[in-house]
């Protein structure tokens, strides 16, 4: 037999001996208690990635990722004009990484019912707008029609507005423009959104770019600005530079992270937040399994003393109970993954715990399981509970010698 195989017959024996009676329900609660220990790593992961996965995506179906418009110090939304077909647009395109080029417009004014007037901001987009990607906000109605012939004269107003109106699709708007002269247009809602986030919901419509235009007397070939959207997130920070480095000098690009800092930062909180609670949470596992290895060595005294005064070795004892160990840990580690991935699916699909929108930006709590998030996960709570018992169990090995463990009752 070889001397691998005794590790793990010697390791077997301790784990199914039923004469234990004391160690028994102890490995039962490590187990226990490491399964709940991975649910709550896991759920924390899963919760903070699908969070900023909700998040990002709901900026991103308003705003894409990258922003261009013009380099003044005019921080309104009725900003400076540009040509919309210039050079720098076939370059952007001709890059991989960069997936689509949407013109807009913005026009700032007044929706009025025939009791209620509320602010909003027009945001003009044209057929390059991505209405895949918007389509995930819309809760009521449909997206826009736009067309090459005529300009759309329906309107998709934020559920917060619809509130406070009392508008639902199919309903006619007014909207009025301060300007010389004033202006009005007539719409019609086609559609519904909610994103949860208050610096859109409170006050952006979508319309057809062509009715901001004609308010501004702009030319067909000029718009606000433009948005960028691009093929992996991961890299938002090294194509905003590129872009940048490729717009005239007086346009500027900038990327979500630099519109909107106040949610992202907010967002990179989780991160710590999450840290915190797995270097807790590891600990209290790492308590789990030196508790049950000291308890399951104080039981096996007499064994050791009786393995080694045949001949065993400290090294191939220590071993043997580093094998139980990993055994009880792997154990409730699948337990955990597994309970923590199914609920992770039941609650992606039923939305079974709720949030309240106004205060979290989403109804429900997102989940997301990253393959390498959850395997780095579990590798790195197996190598470091390991490594902190290899210590103890060579210490514990050494001074268990064959007399003193007859002696032990």
């Amino acid at each position: 037999m070889s001397r691998s195989s005794l590790h793990f017959q010697l390791a077997n024996r301790i784990l199914r001996d039923k004469g234990n009676r004391f160690s028994r329900p102890i490995v039962a609660l490590s187990v226990i208690g490491v399964s709940l220990g991975l649910i709550v790593m896991m759920i924390a992961i899963g919760v903070t990635s699908g969070y900023k996965q909700e998040i990002r995506n709901k900026v991103i179906a308003m705003g894409s990722h990258i922003r261009i418009t013009h380099y003044d110090q005019n921080y309104s939304y009725e900003q400076v004009p540009f040509e919309k077909n210039q050079d720098f647009v076939k370059e952007l395109k001709k890059n991989p990484e960069i997936v689509g080029i949407q013109n807009f417009a913005t026009k700032v004014g007044i929706i009025k019912t025939s009791d209620q007037v509320e602010g909003i901001v027009l945001k003009g987009v044209d057929n390059t707008f991505n209405q895949r990607i918007f389509q995930e906000n819309i809760i009521e109605g449909d997206t826009l029609s736009l067309g090459d012939t005529t300009a759309d004269k329906h309107i998709i107003i934020s559920k917060h507005i619809a509130d406070k109106l009392l508008l639902k699709v199919g309903d006619k708007v007014h909207t009025y423009f301060v300007q010389d002269p004033p202006r009005s247009r007539s719409f019609v809602v086609s559609g519904i959104y909610q994103t949860g986030l208050p610096e859109y919901d409170d006050m952006f419509a979508l319309v057809d770019l062509r009715h901001v235009q004609k308010l501004n007397d702009w030319t067909e070939n000029q718009v606000s600005g433009m948005e960028v959207l691009i093929k992996d997130y991961d890299k938002i920070t090294e194509m905003g530079d590129f872009v940048h480095h490729h717009v005239p000098y007086e346009l500027k690009a900038e990327t979500i992270h630099q519109i909107y800092p106040e949610i992202f930062e907010w967002i990179a909180l989780f991160d710590t937040n999450v840290a915190v609670l797995l270097i807790i949470t590891t600990c209290v596992c790492l308590v789990t399994m030196m508790s049950i290895f000291f308890i399951i060595v104080l039981e096996q005294t007499q064994t050791i003393g009786i393995l080694k005064s045949l001949g065993m070795k400290t090294r191939h004892v220590v071993k043997s109970f580093i094998i139980v160990a990993g055994n009880v840990l792997i154990k409730g580690m699948l337990i955990g993954d597994a309970i923590a991935i199914t609920f992770g699916i039941l609650q992606q699909h039923f939305h079974l715990i709720k949030l309240n929108p106004e205060t979290y930006y989403v109804d429900y709590v997102p989940i997301h399981f990253n393959f390498w998030a959850v395997v780095g996960l579990n590798l790195g709570v197996f190598v470091v509970c390991m490594a902190v018992l290899i210590l103890p169990a060579w210490v514990v090995g050494k001074k268990i010698t064959p007399v003193n463990a007859v002696r032990w009752e």
